[in-house]
């Protein structure tokens, strides 16, 4: 990847980075709250089970994104991490922080589905 594509999604990532490092400070939606209203408490519950998944979620795009940083400072951002072939110009620009080629990327995924099979195979057994 040319040093001027680097700079650009160096760019996209810092301002992603501050953007998820914001909404990552916002956490009114997981406080707990006590109602006499059962129905209350169960949609209280429930927003906040989003609340906790929206927050999980960015946690793991900003940790994804200062590590596609630190691969544009030591050169190595825009090679997959698996096979050291480039990733595709479209992926990087749908998913500035993706690690894997579209082919490794299927292969992770694979073995992820793979494992979480087995895991719910292992449990309910037990």
């Amino acid at each position: 990847m040319t040093r001027t594509g680097r700079n650009r999604f160096q760019m996209i990532l810092t301002a992603r980075v501050a953007e998820l490092g914001r909404s990552t400070r916002q956490r009114d939606g997981i406080t707990v709250a006590i109602s006499a209203d059962q129905l209350e408490e169960i949609q209280w519950a429930s927003d906040r089970a989003i609340a906790v998944c929206n927050l999980e979620r960015d946690f793991s795009q900003l940790r994804n994104a200062r590590s596609a940083l630190r691969r544009v400072q030591d050169a190595s951002f825009g090679s997959c991490q698996r096979c050291n072939e480039d990733i595709h110009p479209k992926r990087l620009a749908a998913t500035p922080w993706a690690t894997f080629c579209i082919r490794c990327q299927e292969v992770v995924d694979a073995n992820s589905e793979e494992m979480r099979t087995q895991s719910r195979d292992l449990l309910s057994a037990a």
